[in-house]
């Protein structure tokens, strides 16, 4: 799920409350090189406006004209699209790429105001979609779930799949904040200290003023979850570490020079952390960008959550952070000759 969807979701919802008739377009299945996953979404209105995405190429069209042309489904149906190498080019598949979607009129609007409002409180929610009785419904679910389809029920996400704990409440960790937003993580900010609690105003994020220990025991980071420490307070960052790096967390990450990293690792090695662990410990942290300025250096941490996340190589780290391996997401100490 990413925050195009729910845009596409309201679109619909407000469409349709003004009397027109909207079908939502799902990506099921790809093959090739298809851009969009399985699960993006596209509404498409009987005045042909759209919104959303499925495949950022022709099929786009394709839709609007079939709608133009009153080829109008009023049950969910099955499409294909790209099945020759003559069709992949005709709708902008590269590779041969294929797509598998299902297109459905939207009656009841009822379920898109439930995830629209569960979705705001920061809920993970399935949206479950049964192709022979058209019937919806709305489930729990957990991070780590992903889309499926199993020839009759269509089960799609939304919500926050991707959670950051940002310890620090200051300039940087507002520009972080902001950019997290942007790329669909729920952002949980710690800041025991009243003189930054008070002045928090970032919309969008869940504040706490817990001890950054406890927080992190209570939240149960899981593989989902990013956890960056950016107060240059060594009780408070040293705190969130301490359990933070025992966690299944996929990004762990505190701002310091080289020198203050490699003292927090002396630290770090004095409690019950392995070598192991403490190796995750991505600092200085971000991707080496020449970055000066609380955006520039947000910029670069976020870059490199997203990196470690995607498990592509951190090219771009300075000598003596850590680095996963090309394709594995795992942060490993970064070796020197």
């Amino acid at each position: 799920m990413d925050s195009l969807d729910l845009q596409v979701l309201q679109q619909a919802r407000d469409w349709h409350a003004a009397g027109h008739a909207v079908w939502l377009v799902t990506v099921i299945e790809t093959w090739g090189s298809a851009p969009r996953p399985p699960g993006a979404l596209l509404a498409v209105c009987d005045n042909a406006q759209v919104v959303g995405s499925v495949s950022g190429g022709c099929v786009e069209d394709d839709l609007i004209d079939r709608v133009r042309r009153q080829e109008r489904v009023t049950h969910p149906a099955l499409m294909t699209y790209g099945v020759t190498k003559e069709e992949a080019a005709r709708f902008g598949l590269p590779c041969g790429g294929t797509l598998r979607l299902v297109q459905e009129p939207l009656g009841d609007t009822a379920w898109i105001d439930e995830v629209l409002a569960r979705t705001a409180r920061h809920e993970l929610v399935a949206r479950v979609l049964d192709l022979d009785t058209a019937a919806v419904t709305i489930e729990p679910t957990a991070r780590g779930e992903a889309f499926t389809f199993d020839g009759r029920r269509l089960r799609a996400l939304f919500g926050p799949r991707w959670r950051m704990l940002i310890i620090g409440a200051g300039q940087l960790s507002r520009a972080v904040a902001q950019m997290a937003l942007m790329l669909d993580f729920e952002v949980i900010v710690c800041d025991p200290r009243e003189e930054y609690h008070l002045g928090w105003d970032v919309p969008g994020t869940t504040f706490s003023t817990a001890m950054p220990d406890d927080l992190v025991i209570e939240l149960q980071l899981d593989p989902h979850s990013a956890v960056i420490a950016v107060t240059h307070d060594p009780k408070l960052d040293d705190l969130v570490l301490l359990e933070a790096l025992k966690s299944p967390a996929f990004y762990i990450g505190a701002l310091g020079s080289r020198s203050n990293t490699a003292r927090r690792k002396e630290r770090l090695a004095l409690f019950d952390l392995s070598a192991d662990e403490i190796d995750r410990l991505h600092g200085p942290i971000g991707l080496d960008l020449g970055s000066r300025t609380p955006a520039e250096i947000a910029v670069s941490v976020v870059a490199e959550v997203v990196a470690v996340r995607n498990g592509v190589a951190l090219q771009q780290k300075k000598v003596g952070s850590a680095a996963p391996l090309p394709g594995t997401g795992c942060a490993l100490p970064a070796r020197h000759p």
